[in-house]
């Protein structure tokens, strides 16, 4: 095999990393020092990366070493990852974007973490998240504004923007983050890269930071790439019992055969920009070359229900925090004490009536799935939007509020189904879209296999912001 120039490397996805790796045309240390030269070079004008992990370099040589006994540990072994810095890391600060977590430094890794270095992977470090990450763009008071690689002066989306800049530039093949309401799927979009979303429980969590969303907040994966993003799963992905939820649902099967797939291009009648919907249409148009039953529709779950109860539950859930963290008031921004204050005077009633309107509509789009395998619909309703602007005011000449952009994902997560967002096909120039495929609870095999059959028919794969090649 023709030996690889590491100064290129960084072009190649973590599933061609291990191939190089295998072959001995690459390692894991000179893969390594390219990923910290790219860093230190670009990420100035991204701020993607909140904090790098002082023992990288050494697990790098480490895993050099058994590459060269032909002795990898493990699926992933070598392969540069980032963390989303609301994901506990042994040894590295996990600040949550808060004053409050400033000096916090958990003793063990969060077990999705753990998962990933038991299968070699190198964590290079932590990407920047908005404080407690409930919020739509990437910000905070300790790390200042993440920016987009196809464009700087726009954002990259949020919460989990840190982890999309890294991998869209280059900074690294892969990256994981979290979703609670949308913050794989959006920034996935924004960026132009593969954002999976499992359901609850298919990826088990425990010894983490508080969960600000319930249980709408699962781990969720980025990578340039389908077949990355299935690598990562395989990792990823299974029941522990520390984490009962992830023992109830079991992935069913990855046959792809002729099916059912409701296009919905609004939901409530919510405004959407006319460039994502023409788009997403263009990307629903190739699963009907491709075979399938493409059928617009109406999605019959109440979402506005749901819309109208959700600013509570980030109120609730950071009442929480309040309750449970004495310096909260002093070292959070006032805007999350206000939140919290705000949650801390929501009656358990409404709270019971929050949980109501939930199981309402995961009843709603269980029968849905009943009659479709699956929701193909936009991930956002607006493109980015200015890097330190929390939200887009306007979409489309329609006033909106601070959620108008975030219509079309956190349902998904109130349901608790696995979703992935995919690129569709732009020009040249253009900046990214995304449009996400929506599955039944256990569907998680279906959606990635469904997704590497659409990256063969619509490939992506070459496309890369000018920030990359700097």
């Amino acid at each position: 095999m023709t030996p690889i120039d590491p100064e290129k490397a960084w072009e190649l996805d973590a599933s061609a990393l291990l191939v190089a790796y295998a072959a001995g045309t690459l390692d894991p240390l000179r893969v390594f020092d390219m990923v910290l030269a790219r860093i230190e070079r670009i990420d100035p004008q991204l701020n993607a990366f909140v904090c790098l992990s002082p023992t990288a370099r050494d697990e790098a040589a480490a895993s050099a070493e058994r590459w060269r006994q032909s002795m990898p540990v493990g699926p992933l072994d070598g392969v540069p990852i980032a963390v989303k810095d609301n994901i506990a890391v042994a040894g590295m600060p996990a600040t949550f974007g808060s004053g409050l977590y400033e000096r916090n430094v958990p003793t063990v890794d969060e077990l999705p973490l753990k998962r990933l270095r038991d299968a070699g992977a190198v964590v290079v470090g932590k990407t920047n998240t908005p404080e407690f990450a409930v919020e739509g763009y990437t910000n905070n008071a300790l790390f200042g504004v993440t920016r987009n690689p196809w464009n700087p002066e726009l954002t990259p989306g949020g919460s989990s923007g840190g982890s999309v800049a890294a991998v869209a530039a280059g900074l690294v093949p892969v990256a994981i983050g979290t979703d609670g309401g949308g913050s794989t799927r959006r920034p996935a979009a924004y960026a132009g890269l593969v954002g999976m979303k499992p359901g609850n429980g298919h990826i088990a969590r425990a010894d983490g930071l508080p969960q600000i969303l319930l249980d709408f907040e699962v781990i969720g994966t980025f990578a340039r790439t389908v077949r990355d993003a299935v690598l990562l799963d395989r990792v990823l992905a299974g029941p522990d019992r520390a984490d009962p939820t992830s023992r109830r649902i079991k992935s069913g099967d990855d046959e792809i055969g002729p099916l059912k797939i409701l296009y919905v291009e609004r939901l409530d009648g919510n405004a959407c920009d006319a460039s994502i919907l023409s788009a997403v249409r263009k990307a629903a148009d190739v699963f009907g070359r491709m075979g399938h039953t493409v059928m617009d529709g109406e999605l019959p779950v109440n979402t506005k229900a749901l819309a109208d109860v959700w600013p509570m539950i980030a109120d609730i859930g950071l009442s929480r925090v309040l309750a449970t963290e004495p310096d909260m008031r002093a070292l959070a921004a006032e805007k999350y004490v206000a939140m919290a204050e705000r949650g801390a005077s929501i009656p358990a009633s409404d709270l019971l009536g929050i949980l109501e309107t939930v199981a309402k509509a995961r009843r709603e789009v269980s029968e849905l799935f009943g009659s479709v395998d699956l929701v193909l619909m936009p991930s956002c309703a607006a493109m980015p939007w200015a890097a330190d602007v929390p939200f887009p005011t306007e979409i489309d000449g329609v006033p909106v509020g601070p959620r108008g952009h975030a219509v079309y994902t956190g349902w998904v997560n109130a349901a608790g189904h696995p979703a992935i967002a995919l690129p569709c096909e732009v020009g040249p120039g253009e900046m990214p879209i995304g449009y996400q495929l929506i599955g039944d609870l256990g569907s998680e095999r279906l959606l990635l296999a469904l997704a590497e059959a659409y990256e063969e028919a619509a490939p992506w794969a070459d496309r890369w912001p000018r920030i990359a090649g700097v």
